[in-house]
């Protein structure tokens, strides 16, 4: 097992050459980096990671309080591209992002910079107390404008049980209560794998009063809970993988942007309060066959956003098609629709509800894919997937109606079968200022994805095979109209 590291630890010198002729201060006039204007200079020095730029302090006495000087620190754990590979001695990892932290933080002491940004990603758990420490005596002392924490936990969410995540709860509230005075100038601060008690959330919303961006992944307070969040200045939040009941965004005047995924709620999972800023909503869910099919104008109540991703992960639709007299409040202001991952056994046009019921829509996506968790129908009947059509219950019939605001549609996905041009029609006839198609290939899936080998592709990728798509959509008859296809 590699040795845990602070990003850029163990990089190599790429200032030794500079260093050995900075030797003699003489060399000085020949070193034009030396004579950069010091914001430049700070600039270029802000780029390196944390350990090549406390290198340079090597290189003379101006550069010496080059790293008192940053304006940006960014003090990373190990690597997030890998969880699987996450380290078993926190206390090990935790020393060396003490200690990078310390000799950055601790020799600024007299230095009467601002630190514009303090970004840092530690383990929860032994050592992390100190580091707490470390940045509320910074804060204490220093101007700190901007400053983020990402806690880790040792185990990801695949191996974290509830007794690991209720333990690591306990862990972060003594931690909270350790050192306060760390939590008070964060901006954004992303938890992971923590089941906390009923107040401890509202605790941490309280003393995190600048926040800005909160992210909770696979954290609750017990399962099937409810959680009211309540924050004057909080801009995005997201919520993965949670165990509650449902969380109500009971007072969230900044709220701009929502993320929430995977929910094991028999009811509707979301409630919105007050959220007057509210533009951007991202809903996904692996839907199972005892999910709940919800209606949009119901769950979004009387947000209404100009921006709306759902994803349904190739399984089980669950977004209850509605009348467009229904939608026409929350679908008032809606600009951009991205439905993802339908899988290819659905048909499509359930989709054109969204079209009937925003009569300001801009761009229209569907992603089309068929990648699959499980394919093994015993361990999908184990797991509770739903046996029917991924598409049942979508039943929708269509009235005539005639859109003039969309001008994108865009198809990830595409295959020359009848399903799929018959939308793009459909879709041509009904937007009649349409004026771009993109038809994109199916999405890349990952190599013990089974997808490729169940199904053909038959994305139009000769020049035969375009023209043929062409003349199927009559594209004679829309001269205005102009068709893409995209690899």
């Amino acid at each position: 097992m590699d040795k845990p590291s602070v990003k850029g630890l163990s990089s190599s010198n790429r200032w030794c050459s500079i260093a050995m002729l900075e030797e003699d201060e003489s060399a000085l006039h020949r070193d034009r980096l030396s004579n950069l204007p010091e914001d430049l200079l700070l600039n270029i020095i802000e780029r390196l990671d944390v350990a090549d730029a406390m290198r340079t302090s090597i290189l003379s006495r101006r550069w010496k309080l080059i790293p008192t000087m940053l304006s940006k620190i960014l003090i990373m754990v190990g690597s997030t591209d890998n969880m699987q590979e996450r380290t078993c001695d926190v206390a090990r990892a935790n020393a060396t992002v003490l200690g990078a932290t310390r000799s950055l933080l601790e020799s600024r002491s007299a230095s009467p910079c601002t630190i514009h940004r303090l970004c840092l990603q530690f383990y929860l758990g032994k050592g992390s107390k100190l580091i707490g420490r470390t940045v509320a005596k910074t804060i204490a002392k220093h101007k700190v404008g901007f400053a983020e924490f990402t806690i880790l936990t040792q185990k990801e969410l695949e191996r974290s049980s509830s007794a690991d995540r209720f333990a690591y709860g306990l862990q972060f509230k003594l931690f909270l209560g350790t050192c306060p005075n760390a939590f008070i100038r964060l901006a954004r601060l992303k938890l992971e794998n923590l089941r906390l008690l009923e107040s401890d959330i509202p605790c941490i919303l309280k003393v995190c009063k600048r926040l800005e961006f909160l992210r909770l992944d696979n954290c609750d307070m017990g399962y099937r809970s409810l959680l009211a969040v309540e924050h004057p200045r909080l801009r995005e939040l997201e919520i993965v993988s949670s165990e509650f009941e449902r969380v109500d965004l009971s007072f969230l005047p900044e709220l701009t942007t929502l993320t929430f995924s995977y929910w094991v709620s028999l009811h509707d999972p979301l409630s919105f309060g007050y959220v007057p800023l509210l533009h951007t909503v991202s809903i996904s869910n692996t839907a199972l066959s005892w999910h709940k099919m919800l209606k949009l104008s119901e769950l979004l109540g009387k947000a209404t956003v100009s921006n709306l991703h759902l994803g349904f992960e190739s399984e089980k639709i669950w977004v209850k098609p509605e009348d467009r007299r229904k939608l026409s409040l929350v679908f008032s202001k809606l600009r951009f629709v991205n439905l993802a991952a339908i899988s290819e056994e659905c048909d499509l046009k359930w989709t054109l509800f969204v079209l009937q019921g925003a009569p300001s829509l801009e761009e229209l996506c569907i992603k089309v894919c068929d990648c699959l968790r499980i394919w093994d129908e015993e361990e999908r009947r184990k797991h509770a997937y739903s046996e029917k059509r991924k598409d049942a219950g979508t039943n929708w019939e269509a009235s005539d109606f005639m859109h003039r605001k969309l001008s994108v549609l865009k198809i990830f996905g595409f295959q020359s079968e009848e399903k799929f041009m018959n939308y793009a029609k459909t879709v041509m006839e009904v937007a009649v200022n349409l004026k771009d198609i993109y038809l994109h290939e199916k999405p890349a899936c990952e190599e013990k994805c089974a997808y490729s080998h169940r199904r053909g592709d038959r994305y139009p990728r000769t020049k035969r095979h375009k023209i043929w798509v062409r003349n199927n959509l009559d594209m004679d008859m829309h001269p205005l109209l102009r068709l893409h296809f995209r690899f």
